[in-house]
């Protein structure tokens, strides 16, 4: 074909016609001209049309502007009943001529009449379409053939973009009339409403057989307000979701488009040879745009479906939305006229799929034989050349979707019980098998298919077909590690695993082969935990996690960010057994879901998490607070806490308070109530523990906040460890303060041989000396629940005994921590979790009595007991990192249209940029990072330095 398209055209300009009908964008047919010359078209542009008449009716080399290749029929602003390109002249053109037009999918999709008829005609397969004028319209028999199709737009662009709004007030109107007599109708009402619209921007490149491609970018709306703006479509996924897979919600979105184009599909082959069949267009193409709802689920809704690609009226869009909309074309041009060559890569894959089946009696999809039409070759090379050209694109179908291939099968079958639609079928399976083969030769995906975390090295040819690529998807649950293993004795295998199991489903990168060795995921915020095992290749060798003896199989907390599990496979045949390989899993688990707010926010506060509810009496999640509330903390602002266990909430602006999706969890403060804690400035610090010894003595909370102090004292942290015994620092402020650590509880020990905790503070204070009796000296103890009444005893009886009862004592309270079920370590049952909340108020109350300063920690971590970060425990809220300067972590910019009443850090508009400068600094080579321990760590520097204060 190509060499045909050379020798037959030569090297003759490539010419491109825009119609531009009256009340045209003109800003978009600029966009186009400029785009179309930057791809080598001489552009012309029609706006009469009588010149349009004669394209239609003199053929393409007959008329004043051909020969022409791609024909763009810009939309208008108005339905002025003046189309573009008349349905029965689709017929007529060259197999190289390109149409921005598919008129089956016009007909069923973009009208409103036309998608209620298809859900009603196929209302028992739930389409997710959700349209409320569809009640006062007519069904439609799924045997009836099409007609009218119509041409034009069917409403001006402001009605366009007012169609959301009305929709969301008439959805509401009917939500109302329809729960009022429901018993349960508040529950009912909250399950229906749309917290958010997104629109998905689609490209058909092919009907029959449908091939359909989504934009990466997508545009969120907030119903009903008129406020939106541009994020990636997985950004979007992994900020909006709480309580499903990112990846679950983006395949929902996608398996909702592809079944209306499925059934479009259908429609047209099924009325294709009726009086008003629709002539197929082999280079016709579609730029659509899907008007999408979600409430609470990761289920979606279709609202509506725009003929092009839509956006906000050019009178009211701004400077963001016209660069947006300029990616957005020209991101799509790219794909559409891409020189990519696809000859060879279609002959390499095609032999593959032919040497895959041809050893089978036959599938579902090969009930005929016959040889493909030169449109059909044509089709199938295209497919090729696109998946080599995604760019900013994504497949949407063909997919390997054990959903969508089902859905596919069904919908032939119900449409089309005698097969007469047979060769349509066989296109699917050779598009479905030319889009694995190709995958797996250039190793490498652009789709997002279900995790096929299994090797091929001992499956049967039949479970290659797409309908069988979800059969791991629950084996944990089915315990298929239990049963009798699949293995093999040949040599090659040893070093190699056979499969990877991940419960829940982890979407593996790359696609499990076990000649690759490294692998990655991304979880949700909501993902604490992930149940990971694996089976070897081979029948001499076992799979440990971790270390050379460890489990097959184990529970995996999850921290935010970055999470390591390395799967060793060892040879058990000889006495003592030897690793052979391993294989490394990185789990990327997102932070809580964020979005900006606008100028239409409110505040929220809250104590404790819904979903670990410590205080069972008390409220849960996010609760909106009043504007006495908000008052009372402004006029408190300046007075300062007299102690780190003051009462307060944590306070977050949202849009709204029932969905905490829409907070931007980037502004949240701790506010206690009636003050605020004091936040020093550097040199401030610096002067307060100048010729000081400080002295730390508990597990790596404790270690962690020493290393805050240490960093926002030097305003560098030049070195770090995890050290388990007794550290001294003598470089710190310039060398005129002191500090000593000490590790405690000694757990890895056997329990008769740890050292007790009056012996190791023993320690500690003759590793110090000389100690001087007054608040000079400071010693500083807690952990996450190891420490108890009895130990503050013991500490007072110590420094009684050593003449220095006289030194400041700060006790750091427990934390949460141990409350997930993970192998190897005690996990707290939800009653033990409610039982810390005592625990800690005893050793509160204790400490205050022998007069020490306190920092309760309990109370801040506990609502934010999903934040954790890397460790078994669940108990870390701090890391120490390598610090790169250059590196910055991604975010969504917006500015927001005016300041939150609160500030960023305790009140404080000014301290933000005093706490981050020492963050920024180029010379340090590590960084604690954590903004929970950075909270309680600066309540613990506020009482360090509260009698210094005094003083002042």
């Amino acid at each position: 074909l190509d060499d045909s398209v050379v020798q037959h055209f030569g090297s003759r300009t490539k010419r491109a016609v825009l119609y531009a009908p009256p009340a045209h964008r003109h800003a978009e047919r600029q966009l186009c001209q400029r785009i179309l010359a930057q791809h080598g078209y001489t552009v012309t542009v029609l706006e009469s049309t009588r010149l349009m008449e004669d394209l239609r009716h003199e053929g393409p080399y007959h008329s004043g502007i051909s020969p022409w290749d791609l024909l763009i029929c810009l939309s208008s602003r108005r339905n002025d009943g003046t189309g573009c390109i008349q349905t029965e002249d689709l017929h007529h053109l060259e197999l190289f001529q390109k149409v921005n037009r598919l008129p089956e999918i016009q007909h069923f999709l973009c009208r409103e009449e036309g998608l209620c008829q298809i859900t009603k005609a196929f209302s028992d397969l739930q389409l997710p379409a959700v349209l409320p004028e569809c009640s006062s319209q007519p069904g439609l028999s799924r045997a009836s053939s099409t007609s009218n199709v119509s041409q034009g737009r069917e409403s001006t662009d402001k009605t366009d973009t007012a169609h959301l709004r009305h929709w969301w007030k008439q959805s509401r109107s009917t939500q109302m009339n329809q729960v009022s007599a429901s018993p349960d109708h508040k529950d009912t009402l909250k399950a229906q409403d749309l917290s958010v619209i997104i629109k998905a921007y689609v490209l058909v490149t092919s009907l029959t057989p449908l091939r359909a491609f989504i934009h990466s970018t997508t545009t969120v709306w907030h119903p009903p307000k008129k406020k939106h703006f541009s994020i990636k479509l997985k950004r979007f996924f992994e900020i909006f979701f709480k309580s499903s897979s990112p990846q679950q919600a983006f395949n929902s979105v996608k398996e909702a488009i592809s079944k209306l184009l499925l059934i479009t599909e259908v429609f047209s082959e099924s009325a294709a040879s009726g009086p008003n069949s629709f002539n197929q267009c082999s280079q016709c193409f579609q730029m659509l745009t899907f008007d999408i709802g979600f409430s609470t689920s990761v289920y979606p809704v279709v609202l509506k479906v725009h003929e092009n690609f839509h956006f906000q009226d050019e009178d009211e869009s701004s400077t963001q939305d016209q660069t947006f909309k300029e990616f957005l074309f020209e991101d799509t041009f790219k794909f559409l006229l891409s020189n990519e060559s696809s000859t060879s890569s279609f002959s390499e894959a095609l032999q593959k799929v032919y040497r895959s089946t041809v050893s089978k009696e036959g599938t579902y999809y090969r009930e005929d034989e016959r040889c493909l039409s030169l449109e059909e070759i044509n089709s199938v090379i295209t497919f090729i050349k696109e998946l080599k050209s995604l760019g900013q694109f994504e497949l949407l179908f063909p997919s390997a979707s054990p959903k969508i291939q089902t859905f596919l099968r069904d919908l032939y079958h119900m449409v089309d019980p005698t097969k007469q639609l047979g060769s349509v079928l066989t296109l699917h399976w050779l598009l479905s098998s030319l889009l694995e083969q190709f995958q797996f030769m250039t190793k490498e995906t652009h789709t997002n298919l279900p995790a096929r975390n299994s090797s091929q090295e001992s499956l049967n040819p039949k479970q290659n077909v797409p309908s069988d690529f979800g059969k791991n998807r629950e084996a944990l649950h089915s315990s298929s590690m239990s049963k009798e293993r699949q293995c093999s004795y040949d040599k090659d295998t040893l070093s190699h695993i056979r499969q990877i199991f991940t419960s829940p489903q982890l979407d593996l990168t790359p696609h499990f082969n076990p000649k690759i060795k490294e692998y990655h995921a991304e979880v949700p915020f909501d993902m604490v935990t992930v149940r990971i095992g694996a089976e070897p290749s081979n029948c001499r060798c076992q799979v440990h996690l971790d270390e050379k003896k460890g489990p097959s199989v184990a529970n995996y907390p999850l921290g935010l960010g970055l999470n390591k599990v390395i799967v060793l496979v060892t040879d058990d045949s000889q006495p003592s057994s030897q690793v052979v390989s391993s294989y490394k899993i990185t789990i990327y688990r997102e932070d809580r879901p964020s979005l900006p707010v606008f100028d239409d926010y409110m505040m929220c506060g809250f104590l404790q998490d819904c979903g670990s509810r410590v205080r069972p009496e008390e409220s849960c999640g996010l609760q909106p607070l009043s504007h006495e509330y908000l008052s009372a903390i402004s006029e408190t602002m300046f007075k300062t806490c007299e102690a780190g266990d003051t009462k307060g909430q944590w306070i977050v602006p949202c849009l709204s308070c029932s969905d905490n999706r829409t907070c931007d969890w980037r502004e949240i403060t701790w506010q206690p109530h009636g003050c605020r804690h004091s936040v020093l400035a550097k040199p401030e610090l610096q002067r307060c523990v100048e010729g000081r010894k400080i002295l730390f003595i508990g597990d790596s909370t404790n270690r962690g906040m020493m290393y805050y102090l240490i960093e926002r004292v030097n305003k560098t942290l030049q070195e770090w460890q995890k050290t388990h015994d007794i550290k001294r620092y003598q470089n710190i402020n310039e060398g005129k303060t002191f500090i000593s650590y000490s590790y405690y509880p000694q757990f890895w020990m056997k329990a008769n041989q740890r050292p007790t905790f009056e012996k190791a503070l023993e320690q500690l204070l003759q590793r110090s000396r000389p100690l001087e009796n007054t608040d000079q000296t400071v010693l500083i103890a807690g952990g996450v629940q190891w420490l108890n009444s009895n130990h503050l005893q013991i500490i007072q009886r110590v420094l009684d005994r050593e003449n220095l009862s006289n030194i400041l004592v700060i006790i750091k309270s427990i934390g949460m921590g141990f409350h997930l079920p993970v192998d190897g370590i005690r996990s707290l049952s939800q009653a033990e979790v409610q039982n810390l909340w005592n625990e800690n108020l005893i050793i509160l109350d204790t400490a205050k009595n022998f007069g020490y300063e306190v920092v309760d920690t309990f109370v801040i971590t506990m609502g934010r007991y999903k934040e954790f970060l890397q460790g078994k425990c669940g108990c870390h809220f701090h890391e120490v990192v390598k610090s790169n300067p250059s590196e910055e972590s991604p975010h969504i910019t917006m500015t927001l249209s005016r300041r939150y009443i609160l500030g960023r850090y305790f009140g404080s508009q000014s301290k933000p940029s005093q706490l981050q400068d020492y963050a920024k600094n180029s010379q340090s080579p590590y960084h604690v990072r954590g903004p929970i321990n950075q909270v309680y760590s600066e309540i613990l520097l506020s009482r360090l330095c509260a009698r210094k204060r005094e003083l002042v």
